[in-house]
């Protein structure tokens, strides 16, 4: 599967793109969407680097990579400089591919962060000492709360992508995830942009996920993407496995919504503004 980069290569995009997928609810698919999104771009010809903000690392863990006590992790480039080439490590059976993994360490980087100087902008600073000409995409997996962690990943990136769950309360606080963006593009990064809405666990046979993603597409017109990513035992099952769903079970019924899903990101435009 991974060959196949090369027969199906997507379009390149002109720069290097930073999207930090966020939404402080948890359980809405926000790991799965970024480590499978990831993948599916790096099969197709991207040079992808995945980096894990989320102190539980699940992201790290369905990438396949090693981590124990000595592991040098993103806490050590927030918190101490450590440069995040040196970090980044080659994702297993997987070309251009690559994982900043997180370890629980992260957990105390948000205490530690505040005594920082520009402790907003301790990631955007390590991306710009970091070459990215060599990469395509960066994807910053957020973890599921609205604080230090994710204000960093803010500032540093370009774009935010946001699962949504088609279920019930699914919009229930994303209109404080809104202002957030609103205040970090207001204050610290004025080019920050929503360019993607991605609805995941839809089940078609239910009225509800019908419901939520309507709701969703109203209200968010464009932004949404056309595929919706439907509830999968494969996609479930696949980080107990160290895999992406697109490596575990590519012809299940998640692994081709979430390469539809990269295919649809990769041909966008860049910047579509929420504003």
């Amino acid at each position: 599967m991974a060959g196949r980069g090369h027969e199906d290569a997507w379009p390149r995009p002109k720069t290097c793109r930073i999207i930090s997928v966020a939404n402080q609810k948890g359980g809405v698919g926000k790991t799965t969407t970024t480590v499978n999104i990831a993948a599916a771009l790096a099969m197709h010809g991207q040079r992808v680097l995945v980096v894990d903000l989320d102190p539980q690392g699940n992201a790290s863990t369905a990438l396949g990579m090693e981590r124990d006590a000595q592991t040098r992790s993103i806490y050590h480039c927030l918190v101490e400089d450590e440069e995040i080439r040196k970090l980044a490590q080659p994702v297993p059976d997987i070309p251009n591919l690559w994982c900043a993994p997180a370890t629980i360490d992260l957990a105390g980087a948000e205490i530690e962060l505040v005594s920082l100087v520009a402790r907003e902008a301790r990631l955007k600073r390590a991306f710009a000492a970091y070459d990215t000409s060599d990469l395509d995409y960066i994807l910053i997996d957020c973890p599921p709360s609205l604080g230090l962690l994710t204000v960093n990943a803010m500032v540093a990136c370009d774009e935010v992508m946001i699962p949504i769950q088609c279920e019930y309360y699914a919009l229930e606080g994303l209109g404080q995830l809104l202002r957030n963006v609103e205040l970090v593009k207001s204050h610290l990064n004025t080019g920050l942009s929503i360019s993607t809405i991605l609805l995941t666990m839809y089940d078609g046979r239910t009225r509800l996920s019908q419901q939520v993603a309507e709701e969703v597409r109203s209200h968010f017109g464009d932004l949404v993407l056309k595929t919706l990513v439907p509830r999968s035992v494969r996609v479930s099952e696949a980080p107990s496995y160290a895999q992406s769903v697109m490596t575990y079970d590519p012809t299940s019924t998640g692994a081709v919504a979430y390469l539809e899903a990269a295919r649809e990101i990769a041909h966008r435009a860049e910047g579509i503004s929420a504003g």
